[in-house]
């Protein structure tokens, strides 16, 4: 009886094919956008001085919801380890630990707002399948992309410090290059195409280098764009199920999937 209802537990709240699972799942979203416009309006003065009272109430109601949620997601899965340790069990934690520590640091409560995270359930919820594939294939290209990414961002860095160090041997604190750290911001500025302008060169040979940079910095920018963009291109595109893995806790597997292409558990 005990683990028949634990088995039907687990189905309405980890799955969404039912129509119990996807009340449930509609309710805890719902729930969710509630609780965080309720912490953004609390950071808005005029309405905490006024509402200050009902909105503490009605947060720590849904503080005590999703800590019941939480303890129950917990009880109902067989391997309780791993789903604490996943994403997902990462976020349902987070989302509630902060409004514990409001109890010592106030502020600490506006930290709820990670909760937010779990709204990624709604691939899930409304079966937008295509959706989910097109994540799956965003993914997978992100992945292939990373051995390049890494050496392209590592390649950022170095041409940061570069300038940056030569920039402050250049210009100097009396224009605003006080330290190397601080031309470090200036290059990143100038790379990412920013510039706020806060600081700026004087001197012909900085206006050169950050010419150079500027110059520079229009052709990094369609680097990784063209680097994950052939990656999606090479993506190969499979059909996705909404079966969550009982064991890792996963969702993207093929449709005719018996095991988690994850851990390799029986789905």
């Amino acid at each position: 009886m005990r683990e028949a209802l634990k088995s039907k537990l687990y189905e309405i709240i980890f799955e969404a094919e039912t129509p119990e699972g996807k009340a449930y799942d509609v309710f805890l979203i719902i729930s969710i956008i509630i609780s965080s416009l309720l912490i953004m309006l609390e950071s808005v003065v005029s309405i905490q001085m006024t509402y200050g009272t009902l909105l503490f109430r009605l947060e720590w109601f849904f503080v005590i919801l999703f800590t019941l949620e939480y303890f129950l997601r917990l009880y109902v899965v067989k391997r309780r380890r791993h789903y604490a340790v996943s994403f997902f069990g990462f976020v349902d934690l987070l989302s509630i630990l902060p409004a514990y520590a409001s109890i010592f640091l106030p502020t600490a409560r506006f930290l709820m707002l990670i909760r937010v995270f779990r709204l990624l359930r709604l691939f899930r919820i409304f079966k937008m399948v295509r959706y989910v594939e097109e994540s799956g294939t965003l993914i997978r290209a992100l992945r292939a992309s990373r051995p390049k990414i890494t050496v392209f961002l590592l390649t950022i860095v170095f041409i940061v410090v570069l300038a940056g160090a030569l920039m402050y041997i250049v210009e100097g604190p009396q224009y605003g290059f006080d330290n190397i750290p601080e031309s470090m911001y200036w290059a990143i500025v100038t790379v990412t195409t920013v510039g706020y302008g806060d600081i700026s060169p004087q001197t012909p040979i900085g206006k050169l280098i950050s010419s150079l940079l500027m110059v520079i910095a229009y052709g990094i920018i369609a680097v990784p764009t063209g680097i994950i963009t052939s990656e999606l291109s090479a993506a190969e595109k499979k059909s996705v199920k909404l079966a969550t893995c009982p064991h890792c806790f996963s969702e993207d597997h093929a449709v005719d999937a018996v095991y988690c292409n994850k851990c390799g558990g029986k789905l």
